[in-house]
């Protein structure tokens, strides 16, 4: 079965950076597509960026791209995303999801509708 951990949380200065990794286990990594959505206390779930492991395509919805990068390693098996010049709007549980890839664009899909596939999230406190 399909399953998702993500690390790399912690407690950042605004202006500072982190790299979160998710980690997948049980499921043909390079076949699926993860993303990275996070959801802040009080606050809607936004989606932060999705990634095609197959094809290498990524999807940024918002306004993130500017500061933050989605990449992905099949070897070994996990998705990192980094993120730069972190606000304290930016505090938030972060988690990472995935959508098998029945079509090239599910990576887009993944992004706009989210997955059942989801992992436990890691926090982000950037404080000011």
């Amino acid at each position: 079965d399909v399953q998702l951990q993500a690390f790399g949380g912690g407690l950042v200065q605004a202006g500072g950076s982190l790299r979160l990794s998710c980690v997948g286990s049980g499921f043909s990594f390079e076949n699926y597509a993860i993303g990275w959505f996070r959801q802040a206390p009080g606050k809607e779930r936004e989606v932060v960026a999705c990634i095609s492991n197959s094809e290498g395509l990524d999807y940024y919805p918002g306004s993130f791209e500017d500061r933050f990068t989605i990449s992905s390693d099949n070897a070994k098996k996990t998705v990192y995303l980094l993120m730069n010049n972190l606000k304290p709007e930016d505090t938030a549980v972060y988690y990472c999801a995935a959508m098998r890839l029945e079509y090239i664009s599910d990576y887009v899909t993944l992004c706009r509708k989210g997955s059942s596939y989801r992992g436990q999230g890691t926090l982000v406190t950037v404080s000011s």
